[in-house]
């Protein structure tokens, strides 16, 4: 080593041990921020946009089409009566698409569950399935109706239907992925069906089902407005409301009605989201400690 290379190796010494350290609390704050400020960024710019549209774009006789945000939050969330209705509304679709999602996830489960016992049983079902998945629900909607009448019935299986498909593949994919070698392991241990399933595929699985979950979450809500807005009848919903707004022009209470339809399922998606990560966490530390 040259005199270069120590004089170097000194110089860098002392400009690490002279650089001050970086507080973990700012860092956290840098951190926080870095997560918040895009979206915020990107609100108040869309915002401004509406703006422009309402004021600028769109000519007075004519803004009734898209009123300006402040118009919408005063009339829709501001106003009691309007709130209100809003508000019982939001809790008959939240029931109907949580009732939607808790069927599809138990059935969904089940099928892929019995697709991964067999595989002329994947073969023998999992058309059927693809078939629920491309079919227009609202070319079934009369039949839905007919069959399950015009309320909450009917609106609980437009959930299912639209909601089930994810739940069945990512479940089946997690079934089926575990590693050859654990279920080399478990032969040797001479493990039995039942076993190989509840210890071995069930718990690999958990991380997919969830994904497929928090996919359905979002498609849960979206059936339980699709089938309110058609039905149209039995006790009122957000997408009976959104029927009602566009009939009376009423663009204002309509923007709010959908803003609420919005948080509903950012809601459910996230609630599905935070139980997820909570179960897998856990499932990996424990791998992690095994």
């Amino acid at each position: 080593m040259t005199e270069l290379d120590h004089i170097g190796a000194a110089l860098d010494v002392q400009s690490t041990a002279a650089a001050p350290p970086v507080p973990e609390s700012r860092s956290r704050v840098a951190r926080l921020a870095w997560k918040i400020l895009p979206p915020v960024v990107f609100f108040v710019l869309f915002v401004a946009f509406l703006y422009l549209v309402s004021y600028v774009l769109l000519s007075p006789e004519r803004q009734f089409l898209l009123p300006p945000p402040h118009e919408v939050v005063q009339n829709g969330l501001f106003d009691w009566p309007n709130l209100h209705e809003q508000l019982i509304a939001l809790k008959d679709t939240t029931k109907v698409s949580l009732i939607g999602l808790l069927i599809a996830f138990v059935i969904g489960t089940a099928l892929a569950i019995l697709m991964s016992q067999a595989e002329w049983i994947e073969r023998s079902l999992y058309p059927y399935a693809v078939i629920v998945q491309v079919t227009p629900i609202l070319a079934i909607v009369p039949l839905i109706a007919l069959w399950f009448g015009y309320d909450v019935q009917a609106r609980v299986v437009v959930c299912v239907l639209i909601s089930i498909f994810p739940i069945i593949t990512n479940t089946l994919f997690g079934l089926l992925t575990v590693d050859k070698n654990l279920h080399d392991l478990f032969t040797l241990q001479g493990a039995g069906r039942l076993t190989r399933l509840w210890r071995l595929q069930l718990p690999h699985a958990i991380p997919d089902i969830f994904v497929g979950l928090r996919v359905s979450a979002g498609l849960s809500v979206i059936g339980a407005i699709v089938g309110e807005f058609f039905f149209r009848q039995g006790t009122p919903g957000l997408g009976r409301l959104l029927d009602v707004y566009r009939a009376r022009l009423e663009s204002d209470l309509l923007m709010s009605t959908l803003l609420f339809c919005c948080l509903l399922g950012i809601a459910v998606f996230l609630a599905v989201g935070v139980v997820g990560n909570r179960l897998t966490r856990k499932w990996f530390e424990q791998g992690e400690r095994a």
